[in-house]
């Protein structure tokens, strides 16, 4: 199982940033203050839903019946999602 990168403090649970880039192959590092990449700024199951309301080419219908949801379920997921990402682009 591959570690979740964290993007909360584990302390203070404010947002995390990169400060760190390094190559694995010639040991270059890169240092600096990043901000994380806005999609990686959402949980992992919003990013999931992200993806697989992409491979479904945007059928909320398709991917109610998927997921098993009435489509007013997976549409309020994803309203719930756009308005997240509207907060963090207003950060």
């Amino acid at each position: 199982m591959q570690p979740k990168l964290p993007i909360q403090c584990p302390s203070c649970e404010n947002s995390l940033s990169v400060t760190q880039l390094s190559c694995g192959n010639c040991a270059t590092s890169v240092s600096g203050n990043y901000s994380l990449p806005l999609l990686l700024q959402i949980t992992e199951e919003e990013q999931n839903f992200i993806l697989q309301f992409f491979l479904t080419s945007g059928s909320l219908k398709e991917m109610a019946v998927q997921m098993g949801n009435s489509y007013p379920t997976v549409r309020n997921k994803l309203d719930d999602i756009i308005q997240k990402i509207k907060n963090l682009q207003n950060k």
